[in-house]
């Protein structure tokens, strides 16, 4: 009950505190030159403030002036010289298909990477001015020029392709301890056939971490993760969980728990990655070794993966008293795929014809210790797809990021693939099929929609067959002032066709379904509705930004193959709370909410979220896919 009340004086501490200032404006509104446009941007007011704010704000500058302890706090909490530029309200298409600098020489390319805190890509005369803002800088290593060199897809001496410049930006956004990039053409020294190229990016500060501890049961979980290791782009991810009493199917007891990760990208410039992999939990053991390419960008002519991991987990069988039975099920998986896209052909001059038409094939080989039945034969199968894949990006903010730079994928992909699955006691054949389609405009929002299907085929019977949908629109984002929020409605549909006993059934759990809410219920047959109301404040404190959220969830679910999931009383989830991140920092985006549940024993519970609850789906091939069931 103690979080139950802290959570809600939290909660209205920080609403409240809305009228108060956290990033300090001048009183009338200033002119702010963005170092990356030519014209001059003009400043927001972040608050509209009544009298009672503006006198706390004066007092706070007054006592962060003195020399006195509480002085000091107070100039290294708050910054009265922060300067807010105006925000992107509308879409901007990134890639562009007709770029003035195509085909010149690349004649010198500048790096400016800067700190984490204190530093503003878009106002380049910012810098750090607290203690806090210093001390963090000085314990983190910023990115090494190499590790931005490699992700270019231009260098020095080189032509600039089209889409290179844009293509470019959107990979540095894309990696994890890089807040925000910009690349852009030195418009003064640029000639007829040559031009300077300037790469600014703003690092995340890349160390974090977590502890639990509950010194009565002697339980604790540390965690502790460095996403830009040594500045080199490496990740390594740990959490280890002590204190665990948990039994084992095999009638062992276990203490602890561990899961870790080391991965290194783009290796020699090859923009192929390695990752080594390690989970030892109670119910769930994996350790694996996989290299990976995707086709990162539309000009990608390869891609391909080589995986080889190791799996103990449980599963649900019937003996021969038909009765179901838990047990464990170990085996090994061995899985290789390669692709490659070929371009369609482009009749002007300048323009890059973004569709590709790609070709691949995979290969699946899977060998158990312990089959229980036939079901779980040793296997291999063999998969070739053809594919089409038109994509481009917008970059936008105020999504699942707090003002942070995102990019937002638009396009199309189809794709077919059909295999065979030699197996040790049957054969079958594999048919799979994939559509999806994005579109973002100024005054609609943006709508993604796609369906895939897939299913196995044993002489005359289908098995395993899945049909598979999603819908996810947000709406433009909408402002009053300095405040700003968007709706998001999402639908997921999962339909299960003749799976096997004993697989991963469809859960409505959490990200599955319905935001904290917990049941023991699986099925073969899901339909998930998600409301979201997204409201982000102008507050800021300490590099944290604040956002208001309330949502409403539904979801049915039916256990049987032929039954109608919308016969069954759907289960529902409605609730609200705070959202708060440091775009500065690698920790993920918090959640603290109260939800009701009207089918739960206890309707009312509070939660807490570290996982962004909607994504992107992008649209470039990945591999010839048999999704998973779950």
């Amino acid at each position: 009950m103690i979080f139950f009340k802290g959570f809600w004086l939290a909660f209205f501490l920080l609403v409240a505190g809305s009228s108060v200032p956290f990033v300090a404006q001048a009183q009338n509104p200033t002119v702010v030159t963005d170092s990356l446009k030519s014209k001059p941007v003009p400043a927001l007011d972040s608050v509209a403030r009544p009298n009672a704010s503006d006198r706390i704000l004066e007092n706070l500058k007054e006592l962060s002036r003195k020399k006195t302890f509480w002085g000091r706090v107070t100039k290294s909490l708050f910054r009265f010289d922060r300067k807010v530029t105006l925000n992107y309200n509308s879409p901007v298409l990134l890639n562009t298909p007709t770029e003035k600098h195509n085909y010149k020489v690349v004649r010198r390319i500048d790096y400016r990477t800067l700190n984490s805190f204190g530093y503003s890509i878009t106002d380049t005369t910012r810098r750090p001015r607290n203690f806090l803002e210093k001390a963090g800088n000085s314990v983190h290593i910023k990115t090494h020029r190499g590790r931005i060199r490699n992700t270019l897809l231009f260098k020095t001496g080189g032509i600039l392709e089209p889409l290179d410049l844009s293509e470019s930006e959107r990979l540095l956004r894309q990696k994890e301890y890089i807040l925000d990039a910009r690349v852009v053409v030195n418009e003064k020294t640029s000639t007829q056939d040559s031009v300077d190229i300037l790469i600014i990016t703003k690092d995340v500060f890349s160390l974090s971490g977590s502890v639990a501890l509950n010194p009565s049961k002697a339980y604790g979980r540390i965690g502790l993760n460095d996403i830009n290791f040594l500045g080199l782009g490496h990740q390594f991810r740990n959490l280890y969980t002590f204190g665990v009493d948990s039994l084992i199917n095999n009638g062992t007891r276990r203490t602890w728990m561990y899961s870790g990760s080391y991965t290194i990208e783009n290796i020699y410039n090859t923009f192929a990655s390695a990752q080594i992999l390690y989970r030892n939990e109670a119910n769930y053991q994996q350790r694996g070794l996989n290299f990976y390419r995707d086709f990162y960008t539309a000009n990608t002519k390869y891609a391909g993966a080589a995986s080889f991991n190791y799996y103990r987990h449980p599963i649900y069988i019937k003996n021969e008293d038909d009765i179901r039975r838990r047990m464990n099920i170990e085996y090994t998986r061995q899985d290789y795929w390669l692709g490659k896209a070929h371009k369609l052909k482009s009749y002007n001059l300048g323009f890059e014809n973004r569709a590709r038409i790609i070709t691949a094939g995979r290969i699946i080989a899977t060998n158990y210790f312990n089959a229980p039945n036939p079901d779980y034969q040793n296997n291999t199968l063999y998969i070739g797809a053809i594919g089409y894949s038109f994509r481009k990006y917008y970059r936008s903010q105020y999504l699942f990021g707090f003002g942070r730079t995102e990019d937002i994928p638009a396009g199309n992909l189809f794709s077919l693939s059909a295999g065979y699955e030699a197996g040790q006691l049957y054969n079958r054949r594999y048919l799979g099929a994939k559509m999806a389609f994005g579109k973002y405009r100024t005054n609609f929002g943006y709508l993604y929609l796609d369906a895939s299907y897939d299913t196995f085929i044993r002489g005359k019977r289908w098995e395993q067959g899945e049909f598979s949908s999603e819908i996810l629109y947000f709406t433009k984002l909408l402002s009053v002032g300095t405040w700003q929020w968007r709706h998001f409605i999402w639908n997921r549909t999962s339909i299960g066709i003749n799976r096997l006993y004993g697989e991963n059934l469809l859960s409505i759990n959490r990200q599955e379904g319905i935001r904290g809410f917990r049941t023991p219920e699986r099925g073969t047959k899901r339909i998930v509705f998600n409301y979201e109301n997204s409201l982000f404040t102008p507050i800021s404190f300490l590099g944290f930004r604040l956002a208001l959220v309330s949502f409403a969830d539904v979801a049915w679910l039916s256990q049987s193959d032929t039954g109608n999931p919308f016969k069954h009383r759907p289960y529902q989830g409605y609730g609200l709370g705070i959202r708060f991140r440091n775009e500065y920092m690698a920790f993920n985006t918090i959640q603290l909410l109260l939800g009701y549940y009207p089918q739960g024993s206890s309707p009312l519970r509070n939660f807490n979220s570290t996982r962004p609850y909607y994504d992107f789906n992008d649209f470039r091939f990945t591999q010839p896919l048999v999704p998973d069931f779950r």
